[in-house]
């Protein structure tokens, strides 16, 4: 796996996956009521901040985009 993701990249995500997960439990918002949105949000932050931690996005490896100043090793 080659590094694809940047730093700003890795914060966005990070910040982004923590609202996910953390907002149906917490907000009480109706949209959330149903178990299906509510658990595919957590699943996607959940996807989120492990692509931040191994600084890999396979999607971005498709696409070919890298946000990494540093060339990939």
């Amino acid at each position: 796996m080659r590094t694809n993701i940047g730093s700003a990249d890795r914060i966005v995500r990070i910040i982004l996956g923590l609202t996910l997960i953390l907002i149906p439990f917490v907000s009480g918002l109706a949209l959330f009521a149903n178990p299906f949105l509510q658990w595919g949000a957590v699943l996607v932050g959940a996807v989120l901040i492990v692509t931040a931690l191994v600084r890999f996005c396979p999607l971005y490896a498709i696409l070919g985009l890298s946000t990494c100043k540093v060339s990939p090793r």
